[in-house]
């Protein structure tokens, strides 16, 4: 009797198990609508959606199917301020009961609502779980295989660097990703950007190497960051790296970033790479700003030719509107105050006291020369023997 008892508990456990089990299966084969065992997702162009080039992504049957995502919903103990915000999470939810559910594609506006309202990492996991979903059901049920356009990945890319997801971020910038997502040079300057306001040349470096791997081509914005970044760095010889790599890519520099190339290197007392950027800047443009002008001045004076580099400034300043002619004066008080013992600092201790005198030298003559034609009346030179540099 005994036996036929625990014969008979087996039996229906064993019977519950089996229901459960047929139950989950009618579920999962409700979720299943194509036979195929693979797709391939072909980008083609598109000038509406800015989508060029074309890739492949062979995937087997389960992965292209909506499911909820269990991502978010483990076990594990987070922080206090790991959890998503309110507005998120809403959004998160109707969108997957909408493509999970209701198998239908939910409103573009909710989508972009949702990157809007991204306030921590956890927001932006949920945000790049959705993208996921939503390409997934673009691919099964409505048979889209172009990406999201350029626009909305570009404010992805925007608010993973808002909110500082970077390693989100630079998944943005993959030519064959899992999200949808069109990469562009565009979205990799939000990632640029950030490097520079973080003083991050570290990631500056990983992005200029995710933009190359990809094939995503430079344009003058990004040379005008990552030079910048060089320069906050000090960083001369990254910076040299990259000038090579733009030149290579046929990359016609901004004035600005001219700017910051040349005030490098003159910061440095580097006068040869100054006059071969001064080449490369006088093939595409015409005019000096500020800047080079007062670059190649100061490498003159460092070539102890102080009158000639009195002449470039009176020619630079002649070039100039009447509001901006006060701006001269400013600058040559930057090269008295600032400049020397900047320049210095960059010298092998046996050049430095050569140097020093020099320029204790040239600058007076130089000054005394822009005096004559009425220029830099207010400098005040006293400040150039008081420098303990210079002394």
């Amino acid at each position: 009797m005994q036996v036929l008892s625990n014969a008979r508990n087996l039996a229906r456990v064993l019977g519950s198990r089996t229901i459960l089990f047929n139950s989950n299966q009618r579920y999962l084969s409700s979720l299943i609508q194509s036979p195929s065992s693979s797709l391939q997702c072909q980008l083609h162009s598109d000038a509406s959606s800015g989508i060029n080039g074309s890739c492949y992504y062979p995937m087997p049957l389960h992965s292209i199917y909506p499911m909820i995502s269990r991502t978010f919903f483990s076990t594990e103990a987070g922080t206090v301020n790991s959890n998503p915000t309110e507005a998120v999470k809403e959004l998160y939810d109707d969108m997957l009961q909408s493509v999970n559910v209701k198998r239908t594609m939910p409103p573009n506006a909710s989508l972009w609502s949702m990157i809007g309202n991204c306030k921590n990492r956890e927001d932006i996991k949920l945000l790049f779980d959705v993208l996921q979903n939503l390409r997934r059901f673009r691919l099964s049920n409505l048979r889209i295989h172009s990406n999201f356009n350029c626009n909305l990945c570009q404010q992805v890319a925007k608010t993973c660097a808002r909110v500082g997801a970077i390693d989100f971020g630079k998944k943005a910038l993959w030519l064959h990703n899992v999200y949808g997502l069109t990469p562009s040079v565009a979205s990799a300057h939000h990632l640029l950007l950030y490097a520079k306001a973080h003083n991050d040349a570290k990631l500056m470096v990983e992005v200029m190497r995710l933009l190359k791997r990809n094939n995503l081509p430079l344009q003058a914005g990004t040379a005008d960051i990552v030079f910048s970044i060089c320069y906050n760095s000090n960083d001369w010889e990254l910076i040299s790296k990259y000038s090579k790599r733009f030149m290579k890519a046929g990359v016609k520099l901004r004035q600005t970033t001219f700017d910051t190339w040349m005030e490098f290197a003159i910061r440095r007392g580097d006068t040869e790479s100054l006059w071969n950027i001064e080449k490369l800047r006088s093939e595409s443009m015409k005019r000096h700003s500020l800047t080079t002008g007062f670059a190649c001045a100061k490498g003159l004076l460092l070539e102890r030719k102080p009158e000639d580099a009195a002449a470039l400034i009176q020619a630079l300043n002649e070039t100039l509107s009447d509001g901006r002619k006060r701006s001269i004066t400013v600058e040559v008080e930057k090269l008295v105050n600032e400049w020397p013992s900047e320049v210095l600092k960059h010298q092998k201790e046996e050049d430095k006291k050569v140097l020093a005198a020099s320029l204790k030298s040239d600058i007076p003559t130089m000054v005394a020369s822009l005096l004559n034609i009425g220029l830099a009346r207010d400098v005040k030179l006293e400040d150039l023997t008081k420098d303990e540099i210079l002394s």
